[in-house]
């Protein structure tokens, strides 16, 4: 039983026998993650009959556990009063339409001016929830990539949204301009990414790589380039970028994956309006999970940023489209 300083004894008896400490940890007592629950368990500051034990150590009839959960960590992170464009928030999670050129949380060569820091002067509950070092982030977006991002306001609403991105019970939908004519409307991209093989800060398809698997379908065919509708079923680092350039369809304005320089064959009017884009044209639009705290079934989408906006309008014009009409129309992108 909990006790009044932090620390707490539990008896395992019959019902408990055969589950793993660290799954159990975090049932038993509120705010209390599994990740947290492991890491105490590996620093010794959870034990079972005083040994250390791992977090999937399997329970036993008579085990006695004990512990202490220490406070919260200070986060070094400063709070800052960055405007925040909210599409939704409640007490157990905010979500956000994320612009591009914002790094999401603090790394070495950006200590302030990120998403985090917004969060913390919006929300200063945050700081130190779980014991994270990035309080309620659950998911990223490259700096340059636009769109819906869910962040945490509590331990338990962290946790359990980590545990929804973990388990891929997350659909996780996207907008991106390719380059390239698409041979045809639809299709699937199941190939494994890994770090590259000579340059450490790019990811490459690799047959030895971790699984990954993007969907795609033309939304509209331009001239010399197309708007996709992009689903991804697994979330790795760059995923979309990395699938399209392995299509030979780069991100339009990717620096990393060779979306930057506007193919020879476009038009002069669509090449010379492509050169003032710089940054890739991907944008995270739709975002549909369970909440955790009601179960229930919750869709956020956000408007793409003005400067992949006023591409699309111009691609539109100079293909004959019309400008008005929605994007991307409401039908799901499924596995075909």
């Amino acid at each position: 039983m909990p006790e009044h300083d932090g620390g707490f004894t539990f008896r395992i008896d019959t019902s408990d026998a055969g589950k793993r400490i660290d799954v159990h940890l975090a049932a038993l007592i509120p705010d209390l993650s599994r990740s947290l629950a492991a890491d105490l368990l590996r620093r010794g500051d959870i034990r079972v009959l005083g040994d250390v034990r791992k977090p999937g150590y399997r329970l036993r009839i008579g085990d006695e556990i004990n512990g202490r959960i220490p406070p919260p960590e200070p986060t070094p992170f400063r709070p800052e009063p960055i405007p925040l464009d909210i599409l939704h928030e409640d007490a157990d999670l905010i979500v956000l339409n994320k612009p591009p050129g914002l790094v999401v949380h603090p790394a070495p060569g950006h200590a302030s001016g990120t998403l985090v820091n917004g969060l913390l002067h919006h929300c200063p509950d945050l700081t130190g929830i779980g014991g994270e070092r990035r309080p309620g982030i659950v998911h990223r977006l490259d700096k340059d990539t636009s769109g819906v991002l869910v962040a945490a306001k509590t331990a338990a609403a962290q946790a359990r949204l980590s545990a929804l991105f973990k388990d891929r019970a997350v659909r996780k939908e996207y907008l991106a301009l390719a380059y390239g004519r698409f041979r045809g409307r639809s299709g699937v991209i199941d190939t494994p990414i890994a770090r590259h093989p000579t340059d450490r800060k790019r990811m490459s398809a690799q047959d030895h790589g971790r699984p990954a698997k993007t969907l795609w379908r033309v939304l509209e065919a331009y001239d010399g380039m197309a708007l996709l509708h992009l689903r991804i079923e697994t979330g790795r680092t760059h995923q979309i970028r990395v699938h399209c350039a392995s299509m030979d369809h780069p991100v339009v304005g990717d620096p990393v994956y060779g979306g930057r320089k506007p193919p020879h064959h476009l038009p002069k009017g669509v090449a010379d309006k492509v050169k003032g884009v710089h940054r890739q044209m991907l944008h995270a639009w739709r975002l549909t999970l369970r909440h955790p705290r009601t179960a229930e079934r919750v869709v956020f989408t956000a408007t793409a940023p003005s400067d992949m906006d006023d591409l699309i309008a111009f691609l539109r014009r100079s293909s004959g489209f019309p400008e008005d009409a929605p994007l991307p129309p409401d039908e799901p992108l499924d596995n075909p």
